[in-house]
């Protein structure tokens, strides 16, 4: 875990000093990248990275309070964001509190629109600079979950999602994922290797397999995960 996050880091760093003005980035949850946050708060990394360039969204969220220990927001505070020089008004959490979730999709979606500048996706300028993603052993990705309505979505960029055994989510969609200049999935674990080789063969039964972004994708994996 320790050789990929470094990998990540390092693409991460060089990529995003390399691009000029504000920068989007849509965050994953879980613990493949808690352990990629934890690095980047620590030197050379959390003096390198242009955090007053960085805008900070997520790919999905559980509809839980910012401070519950599901909360994906607050797994990336704890491990990151708390701990780095970035503007607050610059974090751009799901609102999870004193709303539905059809609302806080609503409202996620009309924040997205507000620092991108526009209501409508243009192809030549993508939403993000960098999405990353993680997988699930489902062949999720976000919350973009097997037989959910979100996978067949193609207007909104975030929409309320309750999978079948799971809690509520927000999640953005392909429309809003795949707007970037990078997408990069980070998969760890020999659990994930079955599943990890149908989505690098679009398998169309997998959701993660329509991740198709304007820009390029990357997939940074351990050993395990890739069985290299």
């Amino acid at each position: 875990m320790t050789d990929l996050a470094h990998t990540v880091a390092d693409w991460l760093l060089l990529t995003l000093r390399s691009t000029e003005g504000p920068l989007r980035l849509a965050f994953s949850g879980g613990s493949t990248p808690r352990a990629l946050y934890e690095l980047l708060a620590q030197e050379p990394y959390r003096g390198l990275l242009p955090w007053d360039r960085m805008h900070i969204f997520w790919g999905d969220e559980r509809f839980v309070p910012p401070d519950s220990d599901l909360s994906n927001y607050r797994m990336a505070y704890t491990a990151l964001l708390g701990h780095v020089p970035i503007p607050p008004g610059n974090i751009h959490p799901v609102q999870t509190e004193d709303v539905s979730p059809e609302e806080a999709a609503r409202q996620y979606q009309a924040t997205l629109a507000r620092v991108y500048g526009s209501m409508a996706l243009d192809p030549a300028r993508p939403l993000f600079d960098v999405v990353l993603l993680g997988l699930g052993t489902n062949g999720h990705t976000a919350s973009l979950f097997p037989g959910t309505p979100a996978l067949t979505e193609r207007d909104a960029w975030a929409l309320a999602v309750t999978p079948e055994g799971e809690p509520t989510r927000i999640t953005l969609t392909y429309p809003a994922l795949n707007s970037a200049r990078h997408v990069a999935f980070v998969v760890a674990g020999a659990d994930k290797h079955d599943v990890l080789a149908r989505v690098r063969a679009h398998d169309p039964a997998e959701p993660a397999s329509f991740i198709a972004p304007v820009g390029a994708l990357h997939w940074f994996t351990d050993a395990a995960a890739s069985g290299a």
